[in-house]
């Protein structure tokens, strides 16, 4: 971009200003990369794809490099007419340019709504409707395709920013003037500073609010985790980048000094290349990436190798996936698996050890973590849950998101005395772990837990990908499988492998690449019952 050097790092908040910056109950978004810059500007960040907004940058910054850009897509943010308290939604291709814009528009003062691209023209202009005329920050592929379906645009934004050839209709970021600097905007603690959406598995997405407050106390686990390691290295992120979880453990990688490596492509091979020239200390990813990258733990140029840490939130991982991924490491690996969702971010964690990993009980999500939330279990029939009555999960703590935009009543309703009720079912055993079975909504009479029995399916048949157990006609237990390579299912071991588990129906097996996901890659459950009804 034009210009982009003439903001200088000199260029700070005020004294009060940063003070409140670092205070230790908010975290400021918008003023991380110049704060991180001051402290080790020269530290790398290796991106593996080229970024829409700023093409010119190539795939290599230093942490200073990367606040003069923050610094200057807010000031042209400024131009184009964002201002404090106001909303912008954020809508594109995936890549790292959703951290950039994000952050620069938090800079400002401003509300950045991160959308998903894969949301389809009706549910995006349904959520633009409850935002009510905020500012539209797109690429062309997006902006192409809300007009040829007909949304309007005109009536429910103040404007349309173009990232790269955004087309007609959009105010191009890169023709805006981002030579006047514009100084950062620290509103209050509890006033919004994001919103996310949830994963939408069961129809329209909740748009969630988060603040400093709630963004800096989901950091808390983390630090203390960090703080029990004596050496630190590269740290490789393969999440959504526009998930709230991205946005902590990049703050937590450029204010703790731990250079990263930002992957957007997750096809096994290209990260196979990558890893293997980059060599990262810790992986964070996605569980179904993880999943995938199995096939990995044999691959010739040992991409897992250097790996000492692999960490995985958002939903259940399967215990073969972390066995297969410890072996693969050449160090003492560690597997932490993080349980927890958009609402209140970490709730409960653990770590896997190679030595004890073959023991490993998928169900199990852990223990509180340190500085974390509080966790419960409440009857759902007035018995005391156990592992054949679970309970409903709750959370307590104030990392709890603040509320649902447009959507207080809704809101209010998984509030119990300060509880959040995750909508998740489980139980805690004699030593205080807390297991995980089902979302409530998922459980099918005389089952079980569907997910016990994905784990221990994919367990027995390593031809699997990918099980996924749902109601299905009757509200029969149907579990649609997914092959590698999209293989023929073997009737034989298939039979075999089901034999403790009468109850589950015949198998319906479909290409891995038609199961239907969320930005999160979970499986969208609802959808493929109703799939399932409809004879699809």
């Amino acid at each position: 971009m034009a210009g982009t050097l003439l903001y200088k790092l000199s260029h700070r908040p005020t004294r009060a200003q940063a003070r409140t910056s670092v205070h230790r109950h908010g975290l400021y978004l918008g003023v991380v990369p110049e704060r991180a810059a001051r402290a080790r500007g020269g530290m790398p960040l290796v991106l593996d794809h080229d970024l829409d907004v700023l093409p010119e940058a190539g795939r290599r910054l230093t942490v200073s490099q990367l606040a003069v850009h923050v610094a200057d897509i807010a000031n042209r943010l400024a131009v184009a007419g964002l201002r404090p308290g106001g909303h912008a939604v954020i809508c594109k291709a995936p890549n790292f340019d959703l951290w950039l814009l994000a952050t620069a528009v938090e800079r400002i003062g401003a509300v950045p709504v991160m959308l998903s691209q894969h949301l389809d023209s009706e549910a995006l202009a349904a959520l633009l409707a409850r935002l009510e005329r905020p500012h539209l920050i797109t690429d062309g592929p997006k902006l192409r395709s809300l007009t040829e379906d007909g949304v309007d645009l005109a009536g429910l934004t103040r404007g349309v920013i173009g990232v790269g050839d955004a087309g007609p209709g959009a105010v191009a970021l890169a023709g805006l003037d981002g030579s006047v600097p514009v100084r950062p905007v620290l509103r209050g603690l509890d006033e919004p500073a994001m919103i996310t959406h949830t994963s939408g598995t069961t129809g329209l997405p909740k748009l969630v609010v988060h603040t400093p407050r709630t963004m800096r106390s989901r950091l808390r686990p983390q630090l203390f985790l960090l703080g029990l390691m004596r050496k630190r290295g590269t740290v490789a992120i393969h999440l959504p980048f526009g998930h709230s979880r991205t946005f902590a453990a990049m703050s937590l990688c450029l204010l703790q000094g731990m250079p990263a490596l930002l992957v957007r492509d997750g096809a096994p091979d290209a990260v196979a290349g990558f890893f293997a020239e980059r060599r990262p200390w810790l992986i964070e990813a996605l569980p179904n990436s993880f999943l995938a990258w199995e096939e990995l733990a044999d691959d010739a140029r040992r991409p897992f190798a250097s790996v000492k840490y692999f960490s995985s939130t958002f939903d259940a991982i399967h215990p073969r996936t972390v066995r297969r991924l410890l072996h693969a490491s050449g160090q003492r690996a560690q597997f932490f698996q993080i349980y927890g969702q958009s609402e209140v971010g970490p709730a409960a964690g653990r770590p896997y050890f190679r030595r004890f990993a073959h023991r490993m009980d998928g169900r199990c999500v852990g223990y509180a973590l340190p500085g974390s939330a509080r966790v419960r279990l409440v009857s759902r029939n007035g018995r005391r849950p156990s592992q054949h009555n679970p309970g409903f999960i709750e959370v307590r703590w104030d990392g709890i998101a603040k509320t649902y935009h447009g959507e207080q009543e809704r809101y209010d309703a998984n509030l119990r005395d300060g509880w959040w009720r995750t909508g998740d079912v489980g139980y805690r055993t004699s030593f205080g772990c807390l297991h995980m079975l089902d979302r409530d909504f998922d459980t099918i009479p005389g089952v079980g837990s569907n997910l016990e029995i994905e784990d221990i399916l994919l367990d027995e048949l390593a031809e699997l990908a990918e099980v996924v157990v749902v109601p299905g006609p009757g509200s029969k237990a149907v579990p649609v499988v997914c092959t590698h390579r999209d293989e023929p299912l073997d009737p034989d071991r298939w039979r075999a492998a089901t034999a403790a588990y009468p109850q589950l129906a015949d198998p319906v097996q479909i290409p891995l690449a038609e199961l239907p996901r969320t930005a999160t890659l979970k499986t969208r459950r609802v959808e493929l019952s109703q799939r399932l009804a409809a004879g699809r």
